[in-house]
């Protein structure tokens, strides 16, 4: 149902739909988000079971003053949809002209996503692109540091024989060498994932643009720790040695560079594991695919293969209080100040604008499909 006129002067009326992604648990917001934007005066309805997954019940929702709704369709009926993952295809429909949508987009890896959004004017804002001046992602990072330190439990696992794997202890034991672990990437996730491996005595190989940030990873990391700088040939030997190859390659909004070939991957061992954090984005590694939490693997040039793109919803319930900590106060500026007031008052905010009244305002996203970009504030404006 839609607010009347005197109340939309006051209130903003915002939608939680379950997610559809395969066996995405999190949820776009808590009931504790949902109580300070009660409190705040706005509407929030949450479609019935979306925060099940991450231990929220429909009851704590409605004790907080949420609508709880049966259907999805009634959840997207609001002026601002806040979500964890970019819409499905079955969810385009259920768009409507006008709406503000905030959730992760990754839109540089899907065209198709960015035609719906573009064609049904849907003003989308993307988690991952909200950046502030000194070059942080803060809605990003929370997810980017659980998938860090999960992203090297599941290539140990990977690598046991039962798991298509070598059949390698990734710490080693006195006598034996430990496993090889290659990082390709030291922002967030190649840090968490760095900290984690040598925690467990893997020999770590970290490679990056950056040698400022690599000094950094020497001296604030301890262990088996080697740092390359980024080049062709430095990438193609590491991942020749690598038992466990971790894509963790990022620029914001942006399709992730290609700097793993499939030639490279045909190098490595059989039975060895590569991982692509960066697959939403298109992945850095040639031969990654998307798959899913319920399909996580395949098998190319005899290495393991595992490509999935929500990783943190595996641990739903740290996932989401660590995502809505992040996302809340733009939630709260959005209902306050509507879409305009609030990206103008904050440019963190206003640079994660994908699309806005059906024009692609974001320029990586641009880039990534010749498409032409409009500038924000031109569209604002206009």
């Amino acid at each position: 149902a839609d607010l009347g006129d005197q109340d939309r002067k006051c209130a903003v009326y915002i939608g939680v739909p379950t997610e559809i992604l395969d066996q995405e648990s999190r949820v776009g917001l808590t009931p504790a988000g949902v109580d300070s934007l009660v409190h705040a005066g706005h509407r929030v309805a949450v479609q019935q079971g979306a925060g099940l997954a991450s231990g929220f019940t429909d009851d704590e929702y409605a004790q907080m003053g949420a609508e709880v709704v049966t259907e999805a369709a009634m959840a997207w009926a609001t002026d601002l949809v806040v979500k964890v993952k970019e819409p499905q295809p079955s969810e385009y429909d259920l768009m409507r002209p006008g709406q503000t949508l905030f959730t992760y987009l990754h839109l540089a890896a899907s065209e198709p996503l960015t035609e719906a959004l573009l064609s049904r004017q849907i003003n989308a804002i993307g988690y991952e692109t909200v950046q502030r001046d000194d070059g942080s992602l803060p809605l990003l990072t929370p997810m980017s540091e659980i998938a860090g330190k999960m992203v090297v439990q599941i290539g140990a696992h990977l690598l046991e024989k039962q798991q298509g794997g070598r059949g390698i202890l990734l710490g080693g034991v006195a006598g034996v060498r430990p496993g090889s672990v290659v990082i390709i990437g030291g922002g967030t996730v190649g840090t968490n994932a760095a900290a984690v491996a040598l925690g467990m005595g893997a020999m770590v190989t970290v490679i990056d643009l950056n040698t400022d940030r690599l000094r950094y990873l020497e001296q604030v990391l301890h262990g088996r720790l080697v740092t390359l700088a980024s080049n062709r040939r430095n990438i193609l030997e590491a991942v020749r040695r690598a038992e466990v190859l971790i894509g963790a390659v990022l620029i914001p909004g942006a399709r992730a560079p290609l700097l793993v070939s499939g030639e490279m991957i045909a190098s490595m061992a059989p039975g060895s594991v590569a991982l692509d954090i960066a697959v939403d984005q298109g992945g850095c590694i040639e031969t990654i695919r998307p798959t899913s939490h319920s399909q996580p693997t395949y098998v190319q040039h005899g290495v393991v293969h595992y490509g999935v793109p929500n990783v943190p919803a595996a641990v739903p319930r740290t996932s989401t209080l660590a995502l809505i900590s992040a996302t809340l106060p733009y939630i709260l500026s959005l209902a306050k100040l509507g879409l305009a007031g609030a990206v103008r008052s904050d440019r963190s905010l206003a640079r994660g604008v994908n699309t806005l009244n059906g024009r692609l305002v974001h320029r990586a996203v641009a880039e990534a499909f010749g498409r032409p970009q409009v500038p924000l504030d031109s569209v604002l404006l206009g």
